[in-house]
């Protein structure tokens, strides 16, 4: 039996993500299938649309086998530690036997022997992301420019793979570079695959005609009041209506502007400062910007603190750090290098039983189930995000707020 592993968010689950799934299972010809899924927030600093027990409804009715919780502190991590917090959980079930990503190139020839170069960290490679910074550079540009510099600086006398300067201003493929990276500094022996990302790009908007749109524009077209259904499966539109129907989503970064502008008006600059990504004065800025806005928003608030170098990404991250209050103590390089502490399990088919049964003898970390009979860290802020998540539903119940505590994985 040979299982393929997925890392997604899922923020809905849409036909990409289908198509994504069927070729995955095609190219590594895997008898099953592990998805890694962000839980209550994403990547992008943004609370996902519905709650992880919805959208792993979602991701089993597709024909996933199991779904494992992303701990909150890699989730809302940029793309390194994102990728490293996944790909470590994978390696640790014991069972994965193959990765298998969406990139725009479509194929591993040049971001393999790239991740295989980055992952050593040459100081030339560290020095060039500094300069680039101090030039007033976002990190993710400073990273990038600077690994397509130093990378096809050592590689100038080899046969030119291509640009990889244009591969890695493409998101999907520096996501994918990161899931190479994290198998080469876990010495993995999961076998990487890839998948093209089709029709529809990262920021594309809804195209006409087709029937895969992204995930941004789907999103955009809830907030809107649009239909969904032509870009996704229809048990996928089924459980986004049941949600919306019960006032349980989909949410946006705006529903949250309460619980945010309260915190920002009772912690100090000292207080604030030792939030994760709390860097160079921003606390100061963001004190001085409040009693200027005329109606507080966070849209407005981001609009304010937006520059060259600190993007628009970044800065929802820094306030979801500040909702969630995630500090930098606990969020070092030095303690996410550890990866996650337990394999939480948000759901599985009933084919999903035969990987828990061969987990239970291979995984090398504790499988998690019931969160009651957990304690760590990261779990702790796990089930703080989810309470923090449900809060802004439209009118929460004990049994949202806490059903971490209340409710065993999604079954289907």
């Amino acid at each position: 039996m040979t299982t393929v592993g997925i890392i997604a968010e899922y923020n809905p689950l849409h036909n990409g993500h289908v198509h994504h799934f069927t070729e995955s299972k095609r190219l590594s010809g895997a008898d099953s299938s592990i998805v890694i899924m962000s839980g209550p927030f994403t990547q992008r600093g943004e609370p996902a649309a519905v709650s992880k027990q919805a959208r792993t409804e979602m991701a089993l009715r597709m024909g996933a086998d199991l779904v494992i919780e992303l701990p909150v502190t890699y989730a809302v991590g940029p793309a390194e530690w994102f990728a490293f917090g996944a790909v470590a959980l994978l390696e640790a079930t014991g069972v994965v036997d193959s990765l298998c990503f969406g990139s725009e190139a479509g194929t591993l020839g040049l971001l393999l022997p790239l991740a295989r170069y980055l992952a050593e960290e040459s100081s030339e490679l560290q020095s060039e992301i500094r300069r680039r910074m101090a030039l007033g550079a976002s990190f993710p540009a400073a990273y990038s420019a600077a690994a397509a510099v130093a990378f096809e600086g050592t590689h100038r006398n080899e046969e030119s793979p291509g640009d990889a300067g244009a591969l890695l201003r493409q998101p999907n493929n520096s996501l994918g570079l990161h899931y190479l990276i994290a198998l080469q500094r876990l010495n993995s022996k999961i076998q990487p695959l890839t998948v093209p990302r089709t029709a529809a790009g990262f920021h594309d908007p809804l195209q006409a005609g087709s029937s895969i749109a992204s995930a941004t524009a789907i999103r955009k077209l809830l907030q809107e009041g649009g239909s969904p259904a032509p870009y996704m499966p229809e048990y996928s539109v089924s459980i986004l209506e049941r949600e919306h129907a019960a006032g349980r989503g989909p949410l946006e970064l705006e529903h949250f502007r309460g619980p945010l502008r309260h915190l920002l008006s009772t912690r100090t600059a000292a207080e604030l400062r030792t939030i994760q990504d709390m860097n160079e004065g921003l606390e100061n800025r963001i004190l001085r910007l409040l009693p200027e806005m005329e109606q507080f928003s966070i849209s407005g608030l981001l609009q304010a603190l937006k520059s060259k170098r600190y993007t628009h990404t970044r800065l929802q991250r820094l306030l979801l750090h500040i909702l969630l209050n995630h500090t930098k103590e606990e969020m070092t390089p030095s303690v996410l290098a550890e990866g996650p502490g337990y394999i939480r399990i948000l759901g599985f088919r009933e084919s999903g039983r035969v990987l828990l049964k061969q987990m239970k003898q291979k995984a090398t970390l504790p499988i998690v189930t019931r969160p009651s009979l957990c304690a760590h860290p990261q779990l702790e802020r796990d089930l703080q995000a989810a309470s923090v998540f449900s809060g802004a539903f439209r009118e929460p119940l004990r049994t949202d707020m806490y059903r971490d505590f209340l409710e065993p994985p999604v079954m289907v």
